[in-house]
């Protein structure tokens, strides 16, 4: 995954209004828990720079956190393990997949939650053997 040059503010822009608010406020979110400010991964807006490295080989980079406007759903990336922190049980309407968490409208789940959560996944993401911060130095 790369870091796009699109302005996120141009790409916001193609987000359907009903969602607008909820991204903004993520972003806001985001921004606040990480001390990163958005970037484009493609379709994703990320906070922070990861590379990666399997044992099989294979690397790349990726964003610390990040999200997506999706049709179905937001998607909000944290972890590889999202559904093991206790917390989550109290965020409210969601679904989850590997990493992911998935939410219609941020008014389904409580807020003071999913920055609980979001701090505990960026902890937990920085002790995975496999990932190093790719802006330590910078």
């Amino acid at each position: 995954m790369e870091i796009t040059h699109q302005s996120i503010d141009a790409f916001l822009e193609t987000i359907a209004e009903k969602r607008k608010k909820d991204i903004h406020t993520l972003i806001e979110l985001f921004k606040r828990l990480t001390g990163k400010e958005p970037k484009l991964w493609g379709t994703i807006i990320g906070f922070g720079s990861l590379h990666y490295k399997y044992k099989s080989g294979r690397e790349g980079d990726m964003p610390l956190i990040g999200l997506a406007s999706r049709k179905e759903a937001i998607t909000l990336y944290l972890t590889y393990t999202i559904d093991k922190f206790p917390q989550i049980k109290n965020l409210g309407k969601f679904k989850t997949g590997v990493g992911c968490l998935y939410i219609k409208k941020l008014e389904d789940i409580d807020l003071n939650v999913l920055e609980s959560l979001t701090i505990d996944a960026i902890k937990d993401t920085m002790k995975i053997s496999f990932i190093t911060d790719n802006e330590v130095s910078s």
